[in-house]
């Protein structure tokens, strides 16, 4: 996956944060990226119903509590999958080593349960959380 899911963090943790409307623009300049890349984000983010534009006086606004929103929810929305997937496989092992013969099965198992307790970690991890740890660090900063 590539940078998405985290970006997708970090626009919801601004709405969910702001004091006023946040655009485009302004989450940009936030994430370090470009506007084009936020609306893409924020495409997918409403297409899932988490976000919604503001009518009339533009920006966003969640749909959900950060209370309620999974960072399972999240990844959902911005790889377009229910599974979790971190890991890749290499695909051409050499049959002929005892090693390169067996690599696939045990390294798919081996993922398969990393990946299980990944998800679940998603699933239990809020919105909400990582508000929680933004704002323990910023006070940590501050001392």
């Amino acid at each position: 996956m590539d940078t998405k899911f985290s970006s997708a963090i970090h626009v919801l943790i601004l709405i969910s944060e702001a004091e006023y409307p946040m655009t485009s623009e302004m989450i940009a300049a936030s994430v370090g990226t470009n506007a084009s890349y936020i609306r893409k984000v924020t495409g997918l983010l409403k297409k899932k119903g988490i976000i919604e534009s503001r009518k009339g006086v533009g920006g966003f606004q969640l749909t959900v509590s950060p209370e309620k929103l999974s960072l399972y929810k999240i990844y959902q929305a911005v790889s377009e999958t229910d599974e979790v997937h971190v890991f890749d496989l290499h695909q051409n092992p050499n049959d002929r080593c005892v090693v390169g013969r067996h690599i696939k099965p045990v390294l798919t198992d081996v993922f398969r349960d990393i990946e299980e307790k990944a998800e679940k970690e998603l699933r239990d991890t809020t919105l909400a959380d990582c508000v929680d740890r933004m704002r323990e660090q910023i006070e940590s900063d501050h001392l």
